[in-house]
């Protein structure tokens, strides 16, 4: 009774929409009910076109418009795809996926990443390098120093900076955040003695790099007293330093090099383009004191080639330098004053980023001052094959040797203390 009652209701409620036939199956058998005729007959259901909703109808798929991060983070649960006959099919995104998307959008709040597989935290870093996380402000510095303080080297283990000061100037403290690096490319930066990442260089953050180039930088001898202080005295800093480009920074002297004597490591040295007055004695000095002979040809470790951005920070380098790029591209308003400035013929100076310049005359003056130890076998060789004058020099070296003891007084001389190179230490 209640279901002849509940059909009697639809067949007479609304009459003047057309729902179509309704289908009932009953003993096994199906029925169809038709409306106009207001009963039951048991025939075949006919295939007949007819309009489930009225031509009024309309649907409207309502979200929780709160933000787009939710908005994303439900969307982004699913993968959409194409079949060959063009239907969408989507299907679920694993637990795995989901929590990492989770994790990497709040990548910032993670406690420590100390102890947890270096697998894992290789994703977790491109996820939450894929949403630009690391290229925020104040959160992005903060989740950079959880994974160089668990991982270090594999975070980033060489990093090139060559031209890129406003890299530099935006990114300090990001860049600062870098641990167990072995290769850093400073070059053509303009940084200046009194610079706060030379003055990192020293820290023991910084004690595993090997190849140090920094061509191009304005450096005094003063800049070279700061940076080489904790290895003349404590033994610490950039002790296992085995690569230094030092190339055209015409303030560094014959005092300068003095201080580059404490690198006992030093595999290879360029200082083309300073401005030493008596070159014949600084050859002789590197020569007899940290082994490096004078190279008749350009060195392959220093045509810049061999340093470049290595590591899980690659593409975050790449994002920050990016970043700069467009803050600095001329806006709409600046464009049209441009435009104007042409119109009535005036010039408009261009701002433009400074790049690398060779200082030839120092250079040309000096000649070519590269330096490398000879009697190791992994010490890379000169980008030609020319060794003429190396018999030379190993006599040379040989005759230097009957002079040592003279020169050891003045070796002592030149290590003891003074009182800024104290005054220098209790800075650290």
């Amino acid at each position: 009774q209640s279901w002849s009652r509940g059909m009697s209701y639809c067949l007479h409620s609304e009459s003047h929409l057309d729902t179509g036939p309704i289908y009932v199956r009953e003993n096994g058998k199906l029925h169809v009910v038709n409306q106009g005729a207001g009963g039951t007959h048991n025939v075949t259901p006919k295939a007949r076109s007819f309009s489930l909703f009225s031509r009024s109808f309309s649907v409207e798929l309502c979200m929780n418009r709160e933000d787009d991060r939710a908005r994303r983070q439900r969307t982004d649960h699913f993968i959409f795809t194409y079949t060959k006959e063009g239907n969408l099919r989507y299907s679920a995104k694993s637990l795995f996926s989901l929590v990492l998307g989770y994790i990497s959008d709040n990548v910032d709040h993670i406690d420590s990443l100390i102890g947890f597989p270096e697998q894992i935290a290789e994703k977790l870093f491109s996820a939450a390098e894929a949403r630009q996380k690391f290229t925020e402000p104040v959160t992005g510095l903060r989740a950079l120093q959880k994974f160089t303080e668990a991982y270090g080297s594999l975070v980033l283990c060489s990093l090139c900076l060559r031209n890129r000061y406003l890299v530099i100037s935006e990114k300090l403290e990001e860049i600062k955040s870098f641990r167990e690096l072995t290769c850093l490319d400073l070059s053509c930066c303009k940084l200046g003695d009194e610079h706060e990442l030379l003055e990192h260089l020293t820290k023991e953050a910084l004690s595993s790099v090997k190849r140090l180039l920094l061509k191009d930088n304005s450096l005094s001898d003063a800049g070279l007293r700061r940076m080489t202080a904790p290895v003349r005295v404590l033994k610490k800093g950039l002790e296992n330093l085995l690569v230094l480009d030092l190339s055209c920074n015409p303030k560094i002297t014959d005092v300068g090099i003095r201080y580059l004597l404490s690198f006992k490591k030093l595999n290879c040295l360029d200082i083309s383009g300073t401005g030493l007055k008596d070159v014949d004695a600084v050859i002789k000095r590197l020569q007899m004191q940290i082994g490096l002979v004078h190279s008749k040809v350009p060195l392959k470790e220093f045509d810049h080639s061999n340093c470049k951005t290595e590591g899980w920070a690659e593409q975050t380098v790449l994002q920050w330098e990016q970043a700069v790029m467009e803050a600095m591209k001329p806006q709409d308003n600046m464009r049209s004053r441009v435009a104007a400035l042409h119109f009535y013929g005036k010039t408009h100076r261009i701002e433009e980023v400074v790049k690398c310049t060779l200082v030839e005359p120092e250079t040309k003056a000096s000649g070519n001052l590269q330096f490398y130890k000879e009697n190791l076998q992994n010490c890379h060789l000169p980008l030609k094959n020319e060794v003429a004058g190396s018999h030379e020099l190993k006599n040379n070296k040989k005759r230097a040797l009957a002079e040592q003891e003279t020169e050891r007084t003045s070796k002592q001389k030149h290590l003891c203390l003074t009182v800024e190179d104290w005054d220098l230490l209790n800075t650290y």
